[in-house]
């Protein structure tokens, strides 16, 4: 059995006396997709808003690689090697895809006034690492007809795949995703799949996911765990999620079946 990557430890997040997330205990595996499903409204973002340092939870804890980050504000986090995407993609829309990936890694020289100026040519021998790393990075995203395009200009899907050639700028060892495939053609999502599967078969990357596709769930996933009204309400793999009867009364209410979208 791998070891836990994340430990979610009777987590709870309170807005006034709503109960946003409620002693919500959950682990994600080293080198697992663990998918998340549930409801609107059944706290996964709110999850996602709290291990990633953007809120602070009311009680609980969260470990990741043995660590406790609770509260840990997501710039730390950063550096520490978890990363997150949002539904929305989040890029710099007026610089290149390439110039988006090349802002990434934190701590470069160029950022800093006197090294600039007295030591250009570490800077020029950093920028160019950078660069190389980032068309590797395009190139793995096959969006290397897009390098010179400017980030606006792309396509929801294709911000999407941008978004997580971010999290490949630096040393990742989990990546939430929320809702990655939201808005996203078919045809794109096979591509998004694909790389998610890629980062993480040869490259090692922890996944965790938000979605509500079951077909794309049941292709990534393994495990899926269902929440509900702030807390987990099944574990297991997709196939059993979509018979157990919490699950199916907690989706769509009682006698329905969970089905997978066309």
């Amino acid at each position: 059995m791998s070891e836990n990557i994340l430990e979610i430890n009777n987590l709870s997040k309170y807005f006034g006396g709503l109960a946003a997330v409620s002693d919500c205990s959950m682990n994600v595996k080293k080198g697992t997709i663990t998918g998340i499903i549930g409801p609107n409204g059944s706290g996964k973002t709110t999850l996602f808003n709290l291990i990633a340092g953007n809120l602070k939870a009311s009680s609980g804890n969260v470990k990741f690689d043995k660590e406790n980050i609770t509260d840990v504000p997501s710039y730390e986090l950063f550096s520490k090697g978890l990363l997150r995407t949002f539904q929305i993609a989040h890029e710099f829309s007026n610089l290149s895809v390439l110039e988006n990936l090349m802002m990434v890694p934190g701590n470069q020289s160029g950022e800093k006034l006197m090294t600039a100026l007295f030591k250009p040519s570490l800077v020029a021998r950093e920028e160019s690492a950078v660069k190389e790393k980032a068309i590797e990075v395009v190139d793995f995203l096959n969006l290397g007809h897009l390098s010179n395009e400017l980030a606006g200009n792309l396509s929801g899907g294709q911000k999407k795949l941008l978004e997580l050639g971010r999290t490949m700028m630096v040393d990742a060892k989990l990546v939430l995703l929320d809702e990655v495939g939201a808005g996203v053609n078919r045809t794109l999502l096979k591509d998004l799949g694909t790389a998610i599967e890629k980062l993480n078969k040869e490259k090692g990357y922890t996944f965790c996911m938000i979605e509500h596709d079951m077909d794309f769930i049941g292709r990534l996933c393994d495990p899926v765990i269902v929440m509900a009204e702030g807390s987990v309400l099944f574990e297991g793999t997709v196939d059993q999620a979509k018979k157990d009867e919490k699950v199916i009364e907690s989706y769509l209410g009682r006698g329905s079946k969970l089905k997978e979208k066309n």
